[in-house]
């Protein structure tokens, strides 16, 4: 009873483009959750537990700055707050996400068991919608219907990861 999905492993380049997405040295990558269309990344699987021991409760971390500019718009744009009011009103909205955080808390714990992060997630899971980065990224990494908030975010967002919005496009191209 595994749900560790085989995450393509982070390549020096890939830590370059993300710390370059980040503004800040890339830390605890493991793994690659999405890709731009181009290549770059766009998730990256963040180790439940930082070299310097520090436990990292986002397992799938949200790094492609179009897509983390249109997650804070949505923010911004309240859309929290309506999905906060779908999961009071909605069970199976409010099911589908505690799915989610179980989802969440079985791939997170098949790479490393930290006892500080027991029984929490991200972006709010499984009770409240608190960050729609997390949750996007979770949904972009596991995959269509693995987080319905995630999904909804992601629906709503006017970027997409089909289509590349990056910096530099052919960056991805001319680095291999």
């Amino acid at each position: 009873m595994t749900d560790a999905p085989a995450f393509p492993p982070a390549t020096e380049r890939d830590i370059a483009v993300v710390t370059a997405q980040l503004g800040r040295p890339a830390r605890g990558v493991i793994g690659i959750g999405a890709r731009c269309a181009c290549g770059n990344p766009v998730v990256v699987v963040t180790a439940p537990r930082l070299d310097d021991g520090t436990p990292f409760p986002t397992l799938f971390y949200l790094t492609h700055p179009a897509a983390t500019a249109e997650m804070s718009r949505l923010e911004v744009a309240q859309l929290m707050v309506r999905m906060q009011e779908a999961l009071a009103d909605d069970d199976e909205l409010r099911a589908a996400y505690e799915r989610a955080h179980e989802q969440y808390l079985r791939t997170r714990e098949s790479i490393e068991r930290v006892d500080e992060l027991a029984n929490v997630t991200a972006g709010g899971m499984p009770t409240r919608v608190k960050c729609l980065h997390a949750l996007a990224g979770h949904a972009l990494a596991a995959g269509p219907g693995a987080n319905p908030i995630g999904d909804w975010a992601l629906r709503e967002s006017a970027w997409s990861p089909e289509r590349c919005e990056c910096d530099d496009p052919g960056a991805a191209l001319r680095a291999e």
